[in-house]
């Protein structure tokens, strides 16, 4: 399917259709009855619980290490991002090639796991070291560089249609209820028995996700498994879907600033603040959890919006993103950062749920995994530099001064509002193919 420049509309879609009937609450949870897409929705919910512990987990084990500093907490999620980058055009175009995307994303899941294994336990021994704990960070971010462009080319073949974007609801929503139990219970392992048991914790729910993974049967659609080029074509193939749609490339790059912003603030000068501000970890969950209940109530919302416009939609939504950042940057009181951390989650879900729909309806799938790595690699492609950057900058402009920029650059995407392209892109009616 390619796009024909007026408006982000696809030449071979139909402007109008006649209206869908009203879809139900039980229509959406009528596909947790399907045997795949339950055992990776429970594989996902498994996994996030385990990914809300490990930032927190990481993140207060870092600070707490001799010569422990935003510098230091910096360089070893620097040392995850990098990798994941590196690696995530090699993972897209994996994840079109190989037959099962579930077993590629059960065999990340277990090295990721092995990975933050080892990371608990060098605590628990008291022998974690910033360069340790950064090589480890490294092979979690590999492993992430194949898990999540797989993910969102593994989806449509479980879910077509009008499901599509219920699928991806009842993802984000797994997440999201993943996330808010996960991150209380990182606070509550950091402030009893430490980061190290917190991370072996995580590790352990890698585990059963990739068991769980190991379990789908979904395969790869023919057209993906016959004669194939070399992998350069692959990767050129993929960049011309990518740069055929200025919706996708466009989006990317102002997410690319904007999550710059919300990296350094967040994953570094966040944990800072909270030290000096909120009582540590157990506050920085606080506001995590927050953030996270905000989440699930924006699937919740995604879950009942059908719009023409489903990019306009998730744009108005993030327009939110840089409110925590600037809360922190004032700063404001704990209760206020966790108020605005829960209206900030409401709006990220909520574009997350429309923009992944989106790409799953408007790029063929057997090329959607390498499009997606595009979309993660130029999203992310800053975030190295804000983990670096993060510590200096405050050392440089101050803690709030640094902040202030943070939520400059976090407010980026809201520029994406201003072209007629993201406005004007219709969702694939049902009746519609969903694939060129």
């Amino acid at each position: 399917m390619t796009d024909s420049g007026d408006g982000g509309v696809p030449a071979d879609v139909p402007t109008a259709s006649r209206p869908a009937p009203k879809r139900r609450w039980r229509d959406d949870l009528r596909l947790l009855r399907r045997r795949d897409l339950g055992l990776v929705l429970v594989s996902r919910l498994v996994s996030d619980f385990g990914t809300g512990i490990a930032p927190i987990a990481l993140a207060f084990g870092v600070l707490a290490l001799p010569g422990g500093s935003a510098s230091a907490l910096g360089l070893v999620l620097l040392c995850a991002a990098l990798p994941r980058l590196v690696f995530l055009l090699v993972g897209g175009v994996i994840g079109d090639r190989v037959r099962s995307r579930a077993r590629l994303m059960a065999w990340a899941e277990a090295a990721a796991g092995a990975a933050h294994l080892v990371a608990g336990v060098l605590f628990l021994t008291g022998h974690a070291t910033v360069p340790a704990l950064a090589a480890l960070a490294a092979v979690g971010g590999a492993a992430a560089s194949l898990y999540y462009p797989t993910s969102t080319g593994l989806v449509p073949q479980l879910a077509t249609g009008d499901d599509l974007q219920s699928a991806n609801a009842l993802m984000r929503l797994s997440s999201s209820i993943a996330g808010i139990l996960g991150t209380a219970m990182g606070g509550i392992l950091v402030a009893t028995v430490g980061p190290g048991w917190g991370l072996v914790v995580d590790a352990a729910t890698y585990a059963v996700s990739a068991v769980l993974l190991t379990l789908v049967r979904a395969r790869a659609a023919q057209d993906r498994v016959g004669e194939r080029g070399s992998p350069l074509d692959d990767l050129v193939h993929g960049w011309r879907e990518f740069v055929s749609r200025r919706w996708v490339w466009l989006i990317v790059l102002l997410f690319a600033l904007s999550n710059f912003g919300f990296t350094a603030g967040i994953a570094v000068l966040g944990p800072v603040l909270s030290l000096q501000e909120y009582s540590g970890a157990t506050g920085w969950a606080t506001v995590m959890v927050s953030f996270a209940l905000g989440t699930l109530v924006g699937v919740v919302v995604a879950m009942r919006l059908k719009p023409v416009h489903p990019l306009l939609v998730g744009m108005i939504a993030q327009v939110v993103v840089a409110s925590p950042l600037v809360a922190m940057a004032v700063p404001t009181s704990l209760p206020v950062l966790v108020v605005v951390s829960f209206v900030c989650g409401v709006g990220v879900d909520v574009f997350e749920i429309m923009w992944i729909t989106s790409l799953q309806q408007h790029v063929p799938q057997e090329s959607l995994s390498r499009v997606s790595s595009y979309d993660w690699l130029g999203s992310l492609a800053l975030t190295p530099v804000a983990l670096a950057l993060a510590g200096p900058l405050a050392g440089w402009l101050g803690l709030q001064g640094a902040l202030w920029v943070c939520a400059a650059l976090g407010a980026a995407a809201c520029l994406g509002l201003l072209d007629p392209q993201i406005r004007g892109l219709r969702a694939v009616p049902t009746e519609a193919p969903q694939t060129a």
